[in-house]
């Protein structure tokens, strides 16, 4: 992707745009989220954990709910396999040359998802995680679900192979570039999640209102290190982008 577009700012591989990119990320998921959570339907039954943080692996099964799922001892032994199978990057390599048994133990129980909703009920346990994309059309989504897909695919393998009878489904929300939502994928989701109809509509829409939020303050902690202003003049129109800054 082109340095100093749009797209590439807006993502935290950027130089010095990390932190408040990843910022920006956490602020849009975390009303979504709560959002979700305060829609469910009267009869639900699903639990929404780490609403207001990501918790490792490790940390939720600390907790009675995911001990009954299985045995963290079952789900070392099943993640064990599917660990080595993931390339090993080059940050992590010292970890991995002084002890590559452990190195894949702790990389597993380190793991953290954006979100996980369990309903015991029904054994069924979902894996929501929310992506951005610099596009703004279907295809992003694929990308999106393979890159999440990769991201969690230690997790989820490792459970359906250690809790054969639970059920394990993993969600992907995108936002694309300026806001853009894919509506009938969202809806879809929101179906699953038991969230109630008559609020979905206004889920949507504050979610793309918090998109627009996050991606202006982005966009004004850039101007402030590229020009020293985060000024409305500097985001207000497409005349003032300048030169070095592209759409």
């Amino acid at each position: 992707m082109p340095e100093e577009t749009y797209g590439h700012i807006n993502i935290a591989f950027c130089d010095g745009m990390a932190t408040t990119v990843t910022a920006a990320h956490h602020f849009i998921w975390a009303h979504l989220y709560a959002s979700m959570q305060a829609a469910q339907t009267p009869m639900g039954k699903l639990r929404f954990v780490t609403p207001d943080k990501e918790s490792s692996t490790s940390t939720l099964w600390q907790e009675e709910d995911f001990k009954q799922i299985c045995s963290r001892e079952s789900l070392t032994e099943k993640a064990a396999n599917i660990e080595k199978t993931i390339v090993v990057k080059k940050q992590e390599r010292e970890r991995y040359d002084f002890d590559p048994i452990i190195f894949y133990e702790n990389r597993f129980w380190n793991r953290r998802s954006d979100g996980i909703v369990i309903n015991k009920n029904h054994r069924t346990l979902y894996i929501p995680e929310f992506k951005q994309s610099s596009n703004r059309n279907k295809d992003s989504l694929r990308v999106k679900e393979d890159e999440a897909n990769e991201q969690n695919k230690s997790i989820i393998q490792a459970l359906r192979a250690a809790a054969p009878e639970w059920t394990f489904e993993q969600f992907i929300f995108v936002a694309g570039r300026r806001g853009a939502v894919v509506g009938d994928d969202f809806y879809e989701k929101l179906e699953k999640l038991n969230v109630q109809a008559g609020k979905k509509d206004k889920i949507l829409l504050v979610h793309v209102q918090r998109i627009c939020e996050a991606h202006d303050t982005v966009m004004r902690s850039y101007y402030q290190q590229i020009h020293g202003s985060s000024g409305a003049d500097a985001t207000t129109s497409m005349d003032n982008i300048g030169e070095q800054m592209y759409v």
